[in-house]
């Protein structure tokens, strides 16, 4: 096992519950507000309420324009010109193609070599420069900041920026102001976790309605680095040999921003499995007509199979993308 990461000597800038309300005023003209969704056969499986919040229905078909947009919207008009670079597994990518397109900022990528072909071409359709690497011997990280420096390109990261982690809020903020319009007070959120900014940003929309939750960050066995690291108080690293169907959740370690915001205030971390990810993925093909990723499916996965968590409880569930390969989909559809 790899050694854990060496802690910061600096707090790191943090975004607040206010922040994440303003990015969703900012955010507004330019994304949809997807919808709140419940279902009968979930419900019965669960033991409790659970409400959906498909993110697979937003433009480029993951949450990640929130981070996106509200990042590029507050460049100044010199730092556009510049251009941005990112890393990425896929949507972050094409969440930053997509807005830099609209707002006429050049964006380029760092993206593993094996991707799902669907995430690259998404990125490059939507206009930006790809440049891959090996996930196995390479560092993304590095790639980026050499290229940030050789062009003096601004550095949007996936998940370890204020602004990023404000506006990936925003999609809470939403679902919980949603929920209480209908009557609803959700006590549990289950989130499928990377870096951890979705969660962080969740966990301060939460803070911005005055809501306390259970925020569960649930990732693939072998990747669960938040939840061991939440245990251990410290951020811990996954194995570099580490496989698994959620190429989304695949990072190396929690973000040190994220981990930050994370550490006080996520409840324990939620581990499911491959086989668990796709009987998810056909749950939602056939009872909520959804197509979900496998990152984006691992908190339903958990609403499917811990009851232990949603039993008599009113559960928040971010499905968070849905840029699934047709090859995948159809083994999926298949291996049932």
């Amino acid at each position: 096992m790899l050694p854990p990461l060496a802690e910061p000597d600096h707090e790191p800038t943090s975004p607040s519950p206010s922040d994440v309300r303003a990015a969703a005023e900012r955010l507004a003209p330019y994304l949809r507000r997807t919808p709140l969704l419940r279902n009968p056969a979930l419900d019965l499986a669960a033991g409790g309420q659970v409400l959906l919040k498909p993110e697979c229905l937003q433009v480029t078909g993951s949450f990640k324009p929130r981070g996106a947009y509200n990042r590029l919207l507050q460049l100044s008009g010199s730092e556009r010109a510049r251009g941005v670079v990112a890393w990425s597994a896929g949507n972050h990518g094409q969440a930053l193609a997509f807005a830099g397109r609209q707002l006429g900022v050049a964006v380029t990528v760092v993206m593993p070599a094996d991707a799902p072909a669907a995430k690259l071409t998404g990125v490059r359709r939507h206009g930006a420069t790809v440049v891959t690497y090996d996930r196995r011997t390479e560092d993304r990280e590095a790639i980026g900041h050499a290229i940030a420096a050789r062009t003096g390109a601004i550095i949007v990261p996936p998940y370890d920026d204020p602004q990023v982690i404000a506006g990936q809020g925003s999609a809470a903020l939403e679902a919980l102001s949603d929920a209480l319009a209908l009557g609803l007070r959700p006590t549990r959120l289950l989130c499928p976790t990377g870096g951890g900014g979705l969660i962080a940003g969740s966990a301060l929309a939460a803070e911005a309605l005055g809501l306390e939750l259970d925020h569960h960050p649930v990732e693939p066995i072998g990747y669960d680095d938040t939840g061991r690291s939440l245990a251990a108080g410290r951020r811990l690293v996954n194995e570099a040999t580490a496989t698994s169907i959620c190429d989304a959740l695949m990072t190396r370690t929690p973000g040190e921003l994220t981990f930050s915001i994370n550490r006080s205030r996520l409840a324990a971390g939620v581990a499911v499995t491959d086989a668990e990810v796709r009987e998810a993925l056909r749950f939602a093909l056939t009872e909520l007509k959804l197509v979900l990723e496998p990152g984006g499916a691992a908190a339903l996965a958990a609403a499917l199979h811990r009851p232990d968590l949603t039993e008599g409880a009113t559960t928040l569930v971010l499905l968070t993308g849905g840029n699934l390969d047709l090859g995948t989909l159809a083994a999926v559809c298949c291996d049932g």
